[in-house]
């Protein structure tokens, strides 16, 4: 349910609003009030974190005249409206160097809309000490596996998201949860000691609890390979996705790459080639947070516009970028819901929500059956993209390879794949027909501004140049 501190500030906000709206031809307030607590176990301790990526409580006030826009944050608007319209106003200073770079936009459309959001959550029914029971009794279930295990880590991240947006004619508010769940183990073998992790998220926390202790015998699977796995033969390879390394080409190819903000600067090479071919013909992708519903999925964004779908790439050609509502202002395009914050005190960016390929019609099987040599490429680590030259890295975990059609026991780790964004998407020959979205991640607007996305999609064929340093 929506925070009782945001309801209780609604109509504050709608004040506010009126008292400046004397002033400006366009006046929002957005209130915030997020709650995050992460609860976790290893060998030697507990812990309890209450703080942790985007816990914040606060209002930002957005206001447009003209070709201005202006902002305002504040931890709360009680009191004397008139006196804190005053206040906002006086601290609104345009010199004349500013006034030279402004750039000419169309107006606000303030559309008549009233209604609640709310996703069902389960997380009343949870106290703290029970999730930290779940994961002091997880941590000791994969100790007792193996000997080899030198420490166990389990955590339970849970989020709860309540926000309000309050124009002349718009009253919107949302509450939305979602949780995270990991396993990571230090693993000592073959005179190595490595890092393997598995995770799980819903929703709901009892999914995530559902799910989490499944994977104990994958993650242990995974921690021996890698502990022989060996660097890999640098070189240009067929290889498969697994759907963690789809959704980091989707998100480092066409994620940051048409963040429409980025066109209005001209620091994007995808403005050039909206309506051209930037993939092969079998190529589809998505972003939006009314796509699927994982971590980066809300109701409406930090502009106000609801939540949407869009299609990015159809059929290989760039149909779409993503905007806020500035960018979409100053390009004259619609607004398509990826107006975020990091908090209500830092500037609203666009942003990725859920990026992710669409499924083809291939079998994973026929997939692999089909390479003489390559690799299964799987488990996202990190990766980079420069929107102005298309270029791109991604690092996964690690790879398995693929000899005469069939996956062997021969692994190696890190990966690293690199190359031209067209090029990679182009020698995209097979798309399997399933669909899994990663929904653990955060990603920063270059090094900064973190808010949490998610990517995936399909298993992937493609032809890439693959080397092991990073």
């Amino acid at each position: 349910m929506l925070s009782e501190f945001l309801k209780s500030r609604i109509k504050e906000a709608k004040e506010l609003v009126l008292e400046l709206r004397k002033t400006f031809k366009y006046v929002s307030v957005l209130g915030t009030d997020v709650r995050v607590q992460s609860v976790g176990a290893n060998r030697m301790s507990t812990t309890i974190d209450d703080d942790g990526l985007s816990a914040e409580c606060g209002f930002v006030v957005k206001m447009k005249n003209d070709n201005s826009f202006f902002e305002y944050s504040l931890d709360d608007i009680l009191g004397d409206k008139k006196v804190l319209a005053n206040k906002i106003i006086n601290s609104l200073k345009i010199d004349s160097d500013l006034a030279k770079k402004m750039i000419k936009t169309g107006e606000i459309e303030d559309l008549p809309l009233e209604q609640s959001f709310v996703r069902e959550s389960d997380f009343d029914k949870y106290t703290v000490e029970d999730k930290l029971q779940f994961v002091v009794d997880l941590k000791d279930k994969v100790l007792a596996k193996s000997e080899n295990i030198l420490n166990c880590m389990i955590g339970i991240s849970t989020l709860s998201v309540s926000k309000i947006f309050v124009t002349e004619n718009r009253t919107l508010d949302q509450n939305y949860t979602w949780v995270n769940g990991y396993m990571v183990v230090v693993y000592r073998e073959n005179d190595k000691v490595i890092q393997a992790r598995e995770v799980a998220w819903d929703k709901t926390i009892s999914k995530t609890m559902e799910i989490l202790p499944t994977k104990i015998d994958s993650l242990l699977d995974k921690a021996h390979h890698l502990a022989f796995a060996k660097p890999i033969e640098p070189g240009m390879y067929d290889i498969i996705t697994d759907p963690s390394i789809t959704g980091l080409i989707a998100h480092e190819a066409f994620g940051h790459g048409v963040e429409m903000d980025q066109f209005v600067k001209d620091r994007a090479l995808a403005k050039e080639y909206v309506g051209k071919y930037v993939a092969s013909p079998i190529v589809n992708m998505r972003d939006g947070a009314a796509s699927v519903l994982s971590a980066a999925s809300y109701f409406f964004d930090d502009d106000g516009i609801l939540a949407q779908d869009t299609l990015i790439i159809k059929d290989g050609i760039l149909v779409s970028g993503i905007s806020d509502m500035a960018s979409a202002l100053q390009l004259g395009t619609k607004p398509t819901g990826n107006g975020r914050r990091e908090a209500f005190d830092h500037k609203a960016y666009t942003r990725m929500t859920n990026t992710f390929f669409l499924p083809g019609k291939d079998k994973l099987e026929d997939m692999i059956k089909s390479i003489k040599h390559g690799y299964y490429i799987c488990e996202t680590s990190n990766g980079m993209e420069d929107p102005k030259n298309w270029a791109i890295q991604c690092v996964a975990e690690y790879g398995i390879e693929i000899v005469d059609g069939k996956l062997t026991e021969n692994w190696v780790s890190p990966v690293v794949m690199s190359g031209y964004v067209p090029d990679l998407l182009k020698s995209i020959s097979m798309v399997s027909d399933g669909l899994e979205i990663e929904g653990a991640g955060a990603c920063g607007k270059g090094y900064k501004e973190w808010v949490r996305v998610t990517d995936g999609g399909p298993s992937l064929k493609a032809k890439v140049k693959l080397g092991w340093w990073i």
